[in-house]
């Protein structure tokens, strides 16, 4: 499916899969803290422009623990769908859910890459979705086997995104009045220098 050069909050759900420390504890593909500050942010950010957002766990009750706290508190109204599959398009509810929302254009992250990732993102591809993939907050186990995915996912057609690059597609324009101020938060909280420098703007630049 085509998909358009910029998304608007309207075109698209967000996905995260397998946000839970027992995958994290196995992440090397990048920071660890990391990884959470930017699916935090993009749980945020999907918070802030009100898009549907389908949360899914696996392995919960034995290895994989729950939604990680700090997700947890930013979507406290989403119930993760738990799966048996890697695959989250092969679980009936989890894929349910999505379609459910209406939107052709997912927008991906989670934990591991190689596969509760790729997996669904390669199966949403084929059944006519666009998807992007929020390549800063997914964590494969090895920098090589996490690329490896991205490059894969790409080749079937996925579009490779981050957290920020997506939340400033949402917002446009910093004179939206109605998320600026919870785009700006996030940016200060999880944007390293560049949230730095918000927070000098604002108290240099006089009304």
């Amino acid at each position: 499916m085509a998909e358009k050069t910029l998304l608007t909050p309207a075109d698209c759900t967000v996905v995260l899969v397998d946000e839970q420390a027992g995958l994290a504890f196995a992440a090397g593909s990048a920071d660890r803290q990391s990884l959470r500050s930017n699916a935090v942010a993009l749980a945020r950010t999907a918070v802030a422009f009100e898009i549907p957002t389908v949360v899914s766990t696996s392995a919960s009750k034995v290895y994989s623990g729950p939604l990680m706290p700090p997700l947890r508190a930013v979507l406290p109204n989403v119930t993760p769908i738990e799966r048996r599959t890697m695959n989250l398009w092969e679980d009936d509810a989890a894929k349910a859910a999505v379609v459910a929302t209406g939107r052709k254009t997912l927008v991906v992250a989670g934990l591991l890459t190689e596969a509760c990732v790729s997996f669904p993102v390669l199966a949403a591809l084929a059944d006519g979705y666009a998807v992007r993939v929020v390549a800063d907050a997914c964590g494969g186990l090895t920098p090589a086997s996490h690329d490896a995915a991205l490059r894969r996912m790409e080749q079937a057609g996925a579009v490779m995104t981050s957290w920020l690059q997506f939340l400033l597609e949402m917002q446009r324009d910093w004179t939206r009045h109605d998320t600026y101020e919870a785009a700006r938060s996030i940016v200060v909280d999880h944007g390293g220098g560049y949230g730095i420098g918000l927070d000098y703007a604002r108290d240099m630049i006089k009304p």
